[in-house]
């Protein structure tokens, strides 16, 4: 794991049809520079990379994934389940995500993290939203690491928030806690960055009952970039 500044700024666009996920993005993100926050279909953002919430086995057959999945074109749930084979032997735990190219010019990359690991999972009880959207933005370190500045825009709808029943304001926070880390630190390992984050978001009553929490990452093993 890596202290790091980020050396350009990233746009980050947070798009949703649901009116209460918008509201509580404006309340979570009110101090956070940077973030553009509207109501619309993230099918509509001219951005570099869009991130979409799925499950384990990368299969788009529901909520966002279908739309963009449709969007697209069916070669997009190829490619993402071609990467989830090779890089995670089929199965992409949640605090995982992988970026592919989406064979469109808008946008360049789909970056693909679950929320789930089945379709339509209930996981309003659980740390996936923080633990999909802290992948998804380290996903855009990676791929800007192997080629710096393909991803300077990304768009990202309400995580869980739909299919997986996480309540708009538990959704707004813990996205809010992914983002911040991103703008802190690069993980080389997930195990670490999961680890990082379930130690410190244990109680997801507490973690989440009305306040955001800032990832604070273990001394040990962090290094200045």
């Amino acid at each position: 794991m890596t202290v790091n500044p980020v050396p350009s700024p990233l746009k980050v666009v947070l798009t949703d049809l649901n009116t209460a996920v918008v509201a509580a993005w404006r309340a979570a993100f009110a101090d956070t520079p940077g973030i553009e926050i509207r109501k619309g279909s993230i099918l509509d953002e001219d951005v570099d990379a869009w991130v979409s919430p799925t499950n384990s086995r990368g299969r788009m057959d529901g909520g966002v994934d279908a739309a963009v999945k449709r969007y697209l074109g069916a070669g997009i749930q190829l490619r993402v389940q071609r990467a989830i084979r090779d890089g995670f032997g089929g199965t992409l735990p949640v605090g995982s995500a992988v970026c592919v190219p989406s064979g469109a010019v808008k946008p360049k990359f789909l970056i693909s993290t679950p929320t789930m690991e089945t379709s339509a999972q209930n996981v309003s009880e659980t740390l996936n939203v923080a633990l999909a959207c802290a992948a998804a933005f380290q996903a855009i370190h990676r791929q800007n690491d192997k080629e710096p500045g393909s991803i300077r825009s990304v768009a990202l709808v309400g995580m869980g928030a739909q299919t997986g029943r996480v309540p708009a304001r538990v959704c707004a926070n813990l996205m809010w806690t992914g983002y911040t880390l991103f703008n802190d630190f690069c993980f080389e390992d997930d195990d670490d960055l999961r680890s990082t984050i379930t130690a410190q978001l244990d109680d997801i009553e507490n973690a989440t009952g009305g306040r955001r929490v800032r990832i604070a990452p273990p001394r040990r093993g962090a290094s200045r970039r």
